[in-house]
Order: structure tokens, then C-alpha cells, then sequence
């Protein structure tokens, strides 16, 4: 199982604590106060993501995909480190930014530039919290899903993502998913839509058609759970099999 963000962070918050007490040791008594400072970032945050937490807002992404100035002032510590962390891992990690699931459902990793956006300028639902809209990326529509990684969006947060999601797909829209890297929250949400439109009798099935898409994809059991409770519940009917097979015709046919 993936020990979670708030493992991870809290791994990171007792490294910077650790800096903190060597620095003052050595007397380096001002510089230590900005590791002080960053450990005690993390460590709030380590607790925020706890499953029985669960609190993404804390980081105050808005709507839009933009962050307040507070919230870029207060957590600067932990947004930067964060939000460079794709980059450094994309220097070891071959993986392509997005794949197509489905005629005009992709699912891929956080969109930098224009140029890791899949074409047709697509609708997009961002599944992060952590993690800035690109100004320069518009699409034809915006979603927020804000998710801890490592976490799942809500049973009533993926409802909501695959309404808007069938919503864009009969306006004949692309739609593109993303998370961090395109492995778990993005995830969540393209099984629960590709369940929506009657090409996955469940979400197991709908796991099987991602993964042989995208096999760098890895949904873990609080995903899981979320997807289950989310099939228990939800109040979108799926699609008939003729009905989406005409509109993906009116979609992407000629």
C-alpha cells in the first residue's frame, strides 16, 4: 500500500526538524529558524491529509487553479518544493503526459505548457491540490476536483466531475484529466466516467481498460473505496452502449 502524503510529509517535516536542531548547534541560529519554519509547514500538513482529516482546502487553491497570495506567502515552503517535484521526477521517469482512455478522454499528469496539453483544446479537470492551473493553459472549460495525493476526491466529488464530464462530452468536447502524474486521482475519476458512459460495466472493468492504456497508472485502496462507495450511490445513469458509440461517432467521426 502507498504509505500516503501524510507519511511522506511527516518524513519530511522530522528531516527539516532535524536540520533545525544541527544549524542552532552550530549557531547558525538565523538560518535555522527557516528550517524550524519549513518542518513546521510540513508537519501541518502531514496532519491536514490524514484520511480521517482530510483537508485539502487548508492550501486555498481556488476554483480557477490559481492560489491566494496568503496561502503562496504561508505555505511557500512545501507549494515550491511540490511543485517543482514533477520536473526533477520526469528526469528519470519516461512517461508519456497523457493517453487517450477513450475517443477523446485522456488522462495524464500535470500540464506545465501548452505543448503537454492533448490536442483540440480540450476541457480539463485538475484532481490537484497542491498544484497551480497554467495561466497560459485556457481550455475549453475548467474543473477543481482539490485532492490530496495520494488521497481520492470524494463519492460526491467524482459525481460531480462525471456530470461535468458528460456534460462536455454532448457539447462534443475533449476532455483531459489530470493529476500530479496520471496515476491515482485522475484515475479515480476516468474509471467512474468511462463507468457513466457504458464503456465499463464497473469500475473494476473500467481499471482494466485505463491500465491498458496507461500501465504506469496505480490506484490505491483509499481510491478503491472512494470508487466503490461512489458505484453504491452515484446518480449517473450510464449511457446505452448505441447512444455513446453515435456520439463518439458525432464526436471525433467525419
Amino acid at each position: 500500500m502507498n504509505p500516503g502524503i501524510s507519511s511522506l510529509i511527516g518524513l519530511k517535516a522530522a528531516a527539516l526538524f532535524s536540520l533545525f536542531l544541527f544549524l542552532r548547534f552550530l549557531g547558525f541560529r538565523l538560518l535555522s529558524f527557516q528550517f524550524l519554519y519549513a518542518s513546521l509547514v510540513s508537519l501541518l500538513i502531514s496532519v491536514a491529509s490524514l484520511p480521517s482529516i482530510n483537508l485539502p482546502l487548508l492550501l486555498g487553491k481556488k476554483p480557477d487553479g490559481t492560489f491566494p497570495i496568503w496561502s503562496i506567502v504561508i505555505f511557500a515552503p512545501f507549494l515550491l518544493f511540490i511543485r517543482y517535484l514533477p520536473s526533477f521526477r520526469g528526469l528519470y521517469l519516461r512517461e508519456d503526459p497523457y493517453t487517450e482512455i477513450f475517443e477523446g478522454l485522456y488522462v495524464g499528469g500535470w500540464p506545465t505548457s501548452p505543448d503537454r496539453l492533448p490536442p483540440c483544446n480540450p476541457a480539463i479537470v485538475d484532481c490537484t491540490c497542491e498544484l497551480p492551473r497554467c495561466l497560459d493553459i485556457s481550455g475549453d472549460g475548467y474543473l477543481c476536483i482539490p485532492t490530496w495525493d495520494t488521497r481520492s476526491p470524494l463519492p460526491e466529488e467524482i459525481e460531480s466531475a462525471v456530470r461535468w464530464i458528460c456534460r462536455k462530452r454532448e457539447q462534443k468536447k475533449p476532455v483531459f484529466i489530470h493529476c500530479a502524474y496520471g496515476h491515482g486521482r485522475s484515475v479515480v475519476v476516468t474509471c467512474a466516467v468511462l463507468v457513466a458512459l457504458g464503456v465499463a460495466d464497473d469500475w473494476k472493468n473500467a481499471e482494466k481498460i485505463v491500465k491498458e492504456k496507461r500501465p504506469c497508472i496505480q490506484m490505491n485502496s483509499t481510491q478503491c473505496n472512494a470508487l466503490d462507495e461512489w458505484s453504491k450511490h452515484r446518480l449517473s445513469a450510464p449511457m446505452k452502449k448505441k447512444d455513446n458509440d453515435a456520439s463518439s461517432m458525432l464526436l471525433f467521426g467525419s
